[in-house]
């Protein structure tokens, strides 16, 4: 059997959530029904060298500018030469990029991916969304949520499906705990909250600074670690130092090894006003930690309320702060959340069963 031709878009190859599926993804394809090869629109990026590593050809366009005709050329070029059997896109820029650059009929089999609530769209992304609808064979969303935002918007719900993020077992050290402390100047005994992300606003990581440090005023072992980068550090920075919370707060910008700080923490937090299905928030169920995160669907997917941990309103710094308390009074508690965490996403959430569900999608998209 001829394998099927596979090629993926995406406008970057950064570190971040949608990048790592698609590489976890394209890697693990069986090689012997599919062809897979990547397609970067903007710039590569960390996970270019695993794409290679595990023989995945990535092209990088370099496009310059959000409307770039000469990059929606040389993609039409490229689509051309690696003459795809599905062409399955990721994140708005290539989602819209990659079914303008097909013709409006064509034997390629056109898959987006969605992977957020999108609310954050302005009216004439998704009045492109909606007219591109009618090229679009299927449509993936990460969660629930996710699909239904979309079938509101206006996709038939039968060219949409749920695909879960993929989690790899973890591998951090909870050994090296007292070392990733001891290097912040952080004592053994002291209360560690883990935030992971992109430091933008839809994070809401202020939030989050409050919460800590009206922690702190009644629990002063606590210590809050930033990690990630964004356009709102430097404001982030600024505030924290306002409100004098240096002792209590950390930021330790991006980290390519930002999992493993999970071995540091007690709890993890996460503060974002809408999100798609967070793969810091499953790295950290992964690895054993409780969750505090806000009440949005794509939580609520994840976090059964007092079973893997807590949801608080968006927006609500005393909601993470009493939370916190109580697994600082009750430790029993937190390691009952975070076993129950980790064996759901050992259990519901491999990166073997997101791989069998492409494949399995894209088995029912070949020819016959």
């Amino acid at each position: 059997m001829i394998p099927t031709r596979i090629t993926y878009l995406i406008p970057t190859l950064d570190q971040s959530g949608a990048e790592k599926q698609l590489t976890l993804l394209a890697s693990r394809l069986p090689r012997d029904e599919f062809s897979p090869q990547v397609i970067a629109l903007t710039r590569g990026g960390p996970y270019e060298a695993q794409l290679a590593a595990a023989g995945v050809p990535v092209t990088i366009l370099h496009k310059r500018w959000k409307l770039d005709p000469w990059a929606w050329r040389r993609l039409k070029r490229e689509l051309h030469r690696q003459s795809p059997d599905i062409l399955h896109t990721w994140l708005f820029a290539a989602n819209a990029y990659g079914r303008l650059a097909l013709p409006a009929t064509t034997s390629v089999q056109r898959v987006v991916s969605e992977r957020c609530v999108d609310s954050w769209k302005a009216g004439w992304q998704l009045w492109l969304d909606r007219r591109l609808m009618s090229r679009t064979d299927r449509l993936i969303g990460n969660s629930p949520s996710v699909v239904e935002f979309y079938t509101q918007l206006g996709m038939p719900t039968a060219r949409c499906q749920c695909i879960p993020n993929g989690i790899e077992p973890s591998t951090v050290d909870r050994g090296s705990r007292g070392a990733l402390r001891a290097s912040l100047g952080i004592p053994e005994s002291a209360f560690v909250i883990v935030s992971i992300g992109r430091l933008a606003e839809q994070k809401r990581v202020r939030d989050l600074i409050w919460g800590a440090i009206t922690l702190w005023q009644i629990r002063p072992q606590v210590h809050l670690l930033v990690i990630g980068d964004g356009p709102e550090r430097s404001r982030l920075e600024a505030f924290a130092a306002e409100v004098e919370a240096q002792p209590v707060v950390h930021f330790l910008g991006h980290r390519d090894d930002a999992t493993r700080w999970l071995a540091a923490g007690d709890v993890f937090w996460l503060g974002s006003s809408f999100e798609g299905l967070s793969n810091s928030v499953m790295e950290a169920m992964s690895a054993g930690l409780p969750v505090v995160a806000t009440d949005i669907p794509p939580n609520r997917e994840l976090i059964n309320p007092d079973e893997h941990g807590y949801l608080v309103r968006v927006g609500d710094p005393v909601g993470f702060m009493q939370f916190t308390r109580r697994l600082i009074d009750e430790p029993s508690l937190g390691e009952r959340l975070g076993n129950a965490g980790r064996d759901r996403m050992h259990r519901e959430f491999s990166t073997e069963l997101m791989v069998q569900r492409y494949v399995e999608l894209y088995r029912s998209l070949r020819p016959s």
